[in-house]
């Protein structure tokens, strides 16, 4: 069984050397530039300088190698944040990436934090299952390239209807090119009509296999989503406002691969959660590394219960969201 070694002890993080003002500002851009997507302009107006000192830092940036998010990481002093965002979530550990402002793309942070940080977790054989959302399909252009044998990769969620770069099946097969992997998937929609269809699928449609291998998995790496009109469900029509509505009646705050848990991190007692053509979650809180990614104001709830119903080993998530979370 292939293990991560473990967070660091809290007392024992060495704080890291301070960045002189020029250097932060530096990687502050870059970062702002390459992940963000921020306009020079925009970056400039941010940071208080002139558009000319932004394309200076950037062709510095570039010319010293920075443009790395392995450094670029380094440009905040978030060590502090990380140690007391693990705590006040009660795991082991948790990666803050830089945010600039409240409007800035959280997702394209996160989504490049999760690239380095998987890719690093990777080693040979290991059995990893992955969710799907927004702030997953970002990572993919955060992978470093390594030499890893017998990585076998398999989608935790049924697919949908409305085929893109969102479907979960797409994006697990992405994932698994990209280190020529195995890929497993779950060929059936991510919610049926019934209980009873759901089993039949399982016994007499060839996907127990897939089902009882994902009872194997070394680690998982999922995303969690509100409930709002912005969220998951909601843009690909998996449950309608009013079946919403109606779930947060009953103290729902979140999906975790389209399964609807409680603030207290219980999964809701409602028939949705027995349509669910995605891996039990019992079968992903049993995988050795439990990777959580997500952020944003909107799912600050979720994020809490998804804690308690998943107990991630890590949580990847932006700045902002990880100082609400540790402020109470």
């Amino acid at each position: 069984m292939t293990k991560r070694p473990a967070a660091a002890d809290p007392e024992t993080v060495k704080p890291r050397p301070p960045l002189r003002r020029g250097e932060r500002l530096r990687r502050r851009a870059a970062w702002m530039y390459y992940v963000e997507e921020m306009t020079q302009s925009a970056i400039a107006q941010a940071l208080g300088v002139g558009r000319v000192s932004v394309v200076r830092m950037l062709a510095e940036a570039r010319a010293q190698g920075e443009i790395r998010i392995a450094l670029a990481r380094g440009l905040a002093d978030l060590s502090g944040l990380e140690i007391a965002l693990a705590k006040a979530l009660d795991i082991p550990e948790a990666i803050v990436a830089p945010l600039s402002n409240e409007t800035a793309n959280a997702d394209a942070a996160i989504g490049a934090a999760l690239g380095e940080f998987v890719s690093e977790m990777l080693v040979d054989d290991m059995k990893i299952g992955l969710g799907w959302g927004r702030t997953l399909w970002r990572s993919l252009g955060h992978l470093s390239e390594r030499s890893v044998k017998g990585v076998t990769v398999v989608s935790l969620v049924g697919g949908v209807t409305h085929v893109g770069p969102l479907n979960p099946g797409e994006f697990a097969w992405q994932f698994a090119r990209a280190y020529s992997a195995d890929c497993y998937l779950i060929p059936a929609p991510s919610l049926v009509d019934s209980a009873a269809t759901r089993q039949a699928l399982i016994e007499r449609c060839g996907l127990a296999k897939v089902y009882d291998f994902a009872r194997r998995l070394d680690a998982v790496v999922f995303g969690v989503g509100a409930l709002g009109g912005d969220s998951t469900l909601a843009r690909f029509d998996l449950i309608d406002e009013a079946e919403r509505r109606r779930l947060g009646e009953y103290g729902a705050v979140g999906e975790a691969l389209c399964y609807i848990f409680s603030a207290e991190g219980r999964l809701i007692d409602n028939p949705i959660n027995e349509r669910v053509m995605s891996v039990p979650l019992e079968a992903v809180a049993a995988a050795p590394i439990r990777v959580l990614a997500a952020g944003g104001a909107e799912k600050i709830a979720a994020l809490r219960g998804a804690a308690r119903l998943l107990r991630p080993t890590t949580i990847v998530t932006d700045e902002i969201t990880a100082r609400t979370l540790t402020a109470g």
